[in-house]
Parts: C-alpha cells; structure tokens; sequence
C-alpha cells in the first residue's frame, strides 16, 4: 500500500470535462469527502450528446451550496485554460475532458485532435509553469487495441490502436511522460474499463439500447453478441480516482542525476468481462422491474445481430493487481446492481413508468 501524500483538505482542485458523467460525479464526492475544498470545474458542454444532461448534473453540483466555480470554455483555448491556473493556486488537476467515443473518431477526428491532444497539451503546459502536486489524467482501455492477451495489464505493449481515439488516449500517456521527465511534474493516467451508471453518456450501449427500446425500435448488438466489456459502476470509477489523486507518483533523481519521471499508469476496471448478451438481459430485466419496459415486452423482436464495427476489439477485460496492491482497492459493484440503480434513475429523469 501507497502511503497519501496529498492532502486535499484547504486546496483547491480543477476538473476538467466536469459536466461530463465522470466529472460531475467526481466533483460531487469530493466535496462529500472534504469539508473545505474548492472546486474549479471547466467544460465546452459539445452538443456530442443531450446537453441537457450536462445542464442537469451541473445543477446538481450548484444544490450542494459549495466552494464551486464552473469556467464555459474548452481546455483546447489556451487563454481559457492560462487565466485558471493564474486565478487559482490550483494543487491537483483531474483531466477527465476529451472527446469521447471509438466510433465518432471515425467520422469526426479533428474534435480528437482539439480536444485530447491540444486541449491536454494546454494542460501539460499549464502544470508546468504553474507548480501543481498531482496531476491526474484520463487514458482508456482502448489503448489496449486488438491485444490478445487478456486480462489487459500496465506492462502490456501499446502500440497498435485501432482508432483515432485510442490513438489519443496513448499520446496522452506519451506526453505526460515527457512533460514527467522534463519538469519532474507527477502525473498519474487511468485506464478506464467501459463506464457506466445513472445519468451516463446516451451514446454509451445500455443508454442508447434504452432509448431505443422504450421507443419501440430495433437495437443492433455487435460481433453477433460474441463481445466481452469489463463493465465498470462509475461510483468504482470515482473510488479509484479519489484514492490515486491522493498519492503523487514520488520525485527521485536516478543515478544520473536527472529527475526519474514521477509518471504512474493504473487500469481501473472490474476484473470480470460480461458478455454482451448476457449484459442485454440483466439490462432487459432490470428496465421492466423499474417499470421502464412493460412486464410483457417483446424483446426477441426489438434484437438484431450484426457484425463487428471498425475500431471496435472483442474483448476488454482489466488487470487490476496493480491498483489493489497500491490502494487497495478494487471495483466491485456486480453489473445488476448498476443496472438497477441505472434503471431507476431512468424511470425518474424520464418518466418513463409504465
């Protein structure tokens, strides 16, 4: 076990992506856990999805009547970014901003190249003139590509993305390890495993094959079902990242005088792949206990099967020994529990009972 060595209490942190369903939800436990924190948040708020859920999960923030200040802006303007950290003494950044999604990177690359690469590059620049204790990052478990070893681990070559995304979520970690070694700035990326939970991302599966259903229309399940996610509850999500922006990657000098990069790299996934069909039914289930679905709906006919999609891997499935060894933590939230508390949160933010 790691021993904390930021103290969050009294500092002032900065999230970015903080109406994003990781952010927000993040945001909201920091300021459960730490009586007095202040929280900066910044966010484009893209119309990528509903943005009235990005409204939503801001409002929620602003109802806890806390040291909270959100900044309308993308972390790709480097003015923007420039005038947080002159403003504020900013001690730990989360970067949970990014243009998210395997598939859109396909027919939208330049909001990749803005966000993930010049937008986190704005942020490199900024810990570096600014002196910040940590900062922490979000890469993804896309950047394990088409790999065939499974379950993925830390020490697993990455060199072989299979989108634009995954392709930016390696050149994060690239560059914070340059940034790491040349400024001696400890950094710390996550790897996240397939995200999921109450007011999550509507382009995310369980999220649109909802919409879909309760619409009456067909939802396609890729690989003729034969795909495995690690599914992860974001509240596990959040666990992790509380725990790790505690404890900054240690400043040591190797023999040759220069700065060892204070660089870490965890994965923070459930350690158990579902299949995809198996994940439909627990869904299905779930959506008719919460009165979403009605008791009798047809499910066999609202199901297509269909190919593979370009970009996408058969399997994701997290090694997860380095994260419980250090933090002793694992996620263990079983997916019809996050289910559950997904489908009722649906039921109430759409009304949807029947």
């Amino acid at each position: 076990m790691v021993e904390y060595n930021v103290t969050l209490e009294g500092k002032t942190v900065l999230v970015t992506g903080a109406a994003g369903f990781i952010g927000s939800n993040l945001v909201k436990r920091l300021f459960h856990d730490v009586k007095n924190i202040k929280v900066i948040g910044i966010d484009s708020i893209t119309d990528y999805y509903d943005v009235n859920i990005k409204y939503e999960r801001l409002k929620e923030i602003e109802s806890l009547q806390r040291d909270w200040t959100f900044v309308h802006a993308s972390i790709a303007d480097k003015a923007a970014v420039e005038a947080i950290f002159t403003e504020h003494k900013i001690a730990v950044v989360v970067n949970l901003a990014a243009q998210a999604g395997v598939r859109y990177s396909i027919t939208n690359p330049d909001a990749y190249i803005q966000s993930n690469l010049i937008g986190f590059y704005n942020l490199l620049e900024a810990c570096r003139h600014h002196e910040v204790e940590h900062l922490v990052y979000a890469s993804s478990s896309s950047v394990y590509g088409s790999n065939k070893k499974v379950p993925y681990s830390t020490d697993d070559k990455v060199d072989n993305p299979v989108s634009l995304y995954a392709a930016t979520k390696k050149s994060n970690e690239l560059m914070a390890h340059a940034y790491s070694k040349l400024y001696n700035i400890p950094s710390t990326g996550l790897r996240f495993f397939t995200v999921y939970g109450p007011a999550g991302r509507p382009d995310m599966a369980y999220f649109g094959f909802t919409n879909k259903l309760v619409k009456g229309e067909t939802i396609k399940i890729f690989n003729y079902g034969n795909c495995k996610r690690d599914f992860t509850y974001v509240d596990d999500i959040v666990e992790g990242v509380v725990r790790i922006m505690q404890h900054a990657p240690e400043k040591q000098n190797g023999e040759d005088g220069l700065p060892i990069p204070p660089y870490k790299v965890y994965n923070i996934g459930n350690n158990s792949p579902e299949n995809l069909l198996d994940f439909v039914t627990i869904l299905q289930e779930e959506l008719v206990r919460a009165g979403v679905l009605s008791q009798n709906y047809d499910f066999d006919a609202h199901k297509q099967l269909v190919a593979m999609q370009p970009g996408d891997v058969p399997v994701t499935y997290a090694d997860t020994t380095p994260l419980e060894q250090d933090f002793g933590f694992k996620p263990n939230t079983s997916l019809r529990e996050g289910l559950r508390r997904f489908a009722e949160w649906y039921a109430k933010y759409y009304e949807t009972s029947n």
